[in-house]
Formats: C-alpha cells, sequence, structure tokens
C-alpha cells in the first residue's frame, strides 16, 4: 500500500468528508473520497497536476490534514500503526486478551478561526491565559504535556491576531493537558470560532469529560484523577464540601 495525504471536511451539520491524495511513479495523481468512514470507495486518476497544487486548492475549500495514511486497492483506510483486518477467519482464543475501549493513536484537532477582531483578540488573552494555568499546575517541571507542539502554534498564530485555520494530533505519550486545554477553549464558545477534536472514527469529542470516560482510559487517567486540574480549567463544577461547609456554619446556630 501507498502512502496518501488524509483530508477532512467538517460540513455545517456536524457531518464530515474526507478526501485522500497520492503522487503515482508514473507521475499522475490519485484522489479517493467519500463520507468520513474506514473506507473511501470513490477514485479518480489524473495526469498533468501537482499534488501539492490540487492540495492547496482543497484546503482553501476547508479541507484540514489528518494524517498520512495507507489505503488498499478496495479503498480500506489504514491510519498509522494500524494494520487491516486478516482476511482467513482465525480460531478463537480460548483465553482472549481485553480488548481496548479506545483503539486509537491519536486525537485530531482543528481549529478555525474567522472571527471578527474584538473575538479575535480575546481569543489570543484566553489562549495564552489557559497556557499560564497550565503551566503553573505543572509547578513548572519539563513534562510530555509541556513539550506538545501545540501550545507555541497557538501562542504563534493567534499573537497576529488575523483569521486563521490550524490542526494537529495529541499523542497518547503527549499526555491529557494538551487535550484538557483544547476541552476548555472550546467551552468558551467563542463566536466565530471553530474547535473540533476527534478521534480516528471521525467521533467528535465534547466538553462533557463524564462521557468521556475511554478518551481519559486511552492517556491513562480517570475522572478522579484530573478533577482538580479540570475544576480549575473550567471543565468541572467544584464539589462540594461538606465538612467544611458544615463547620463554617457551627458558629451560626441559636
Amino acid at each position: 500500500m501507498a502512502a496518501w495525504n488524509l483530508y477532512r471536511h467538517r460540513n455545517g451539520d456536524g457531518s464530515s468528508k474526507d478526501w485522500a491524495i497520492r503522487s503515482n511513479p508514473d507521475g499522475s495523481i490519485t484522489t479517493r473520497w467519500g463520507k468520513t468512514a474506514s473506507c473511501l470507495p470513490s477514485v479518480s486518476n489524473r495526469s498533468g497536476v501537482r499534488q501539492f497544487d490540487i492540495e492547496n486548492q482543497k484546503q482553501a475549500k476547508g479541507y484540514v490534514f489528518v494524517a498520512e495514511v495507507d489505503i488498499d486497492g478496495d479503498g480500506n483506510v489504514v491510519f498509522p500503526g494500524k494494520t487491516l483486518p486478516a482476511t482467513q477467519p482465525q480460531p478463537p482464543d480460548p483465553e482472549p486478551e481485553p480488548v481496548p475501549t479506545l483503539p486509537m493513536e491519536a486525537l485530531y484537532w482543528t481549529i478555525e478561526c474567522r472571527a471578527k477582531q474584538a473575538v479575535r483578540v480575546d481569543l489570543g488573552n484566553e489562549v495564552r491565559r489557559l497556557i499560564g494555568v497550565i503551566q503553573a499546575l505543572s509547578d513548572g517541571h519539563a513534562t510530555p504535556e509541556l513539550e506538545w507542539n501545540g501550545w507555541q502554534k497557538l501562542i504563534d498564530v493567534t499573537r497576529n491576531d488575523e483569521v486563521f485555520e490550524l490542526s494537529g494530533q495529541i499523542k497518547q505519550a503527549d499526555g491529557v493537558l494538551p487535550w484538557l486545554f483544547l476541552l476548555a477553549l472550546k467551552s468558551k464558545g467563542f463566536n466565530g470560532v471553530d474547535i473540533n477534536i476527534a478521534t480516528e472514527t471521525a467521533r467528535d469529542l465534547s466538553v462533557d469529560l463524564k462521557v468521556e470516560q475511554d478518551v481519559l482510559a486511552f492517556f491513562g487517567t480517570d475522572l478522579d484523577s484530573i478533577r482538580e486540574t479540570a475544576e480549575i480549567l473550567g471543565l468541572l463544577k467544584p464539589r462540594l464540601n461538606l465538612a467544611a461547609a458544615m463547620s463554617d456554619t457551627d458558629d451560626c446556630w441559636f
């Protein structure tokens, strides 16, 4: 299988469609497309065009790069680190190993900013504020989360105070903080700023951490472990400390 560049376009109704392209040894270009799924059935071959030019045209139409993938002759899409299922049936394993609840290598995020200038300024301020909060939570120590390349990308692109499109990945090794940061930014609901975070299967992730337990497990954590961080970032409401509340009212009884 040859390497393809996979792009995704998100529609206003929440659905999405994918488009992939590769260059062939004879100089021709092959493209595949279809609704976001594990298979892209439609295919076309063209000559006399450059892959770079076609990709630029697609990006101008709102398509965002997802990943470099493999696609077989039937259009089955295979993400990095994955393999196609075996064609021959395998005998059942008497003691099968547990299957991960979220078979994936990374999360994929996109930010499309078409907001007015005042909103873009507010967005940039919030990006820097949230990053400052996360740095404070990490106590200044170098961690995989702080080495994620998305931090500097977002600082740079929002500092220019211009409209922009940006995309990237959050791999398991990057840790949970980049995901929580993007969720916190998404939860602010900036008008004219579209923030999407999805799995490899194009399942959009919500800002409700309680329904994203499998993603937390993917990062090797759970809701209780990240609760304090999530509360500081505004993703969870602080729990009421009943013991402290009762002690505060001890002197209020007649």
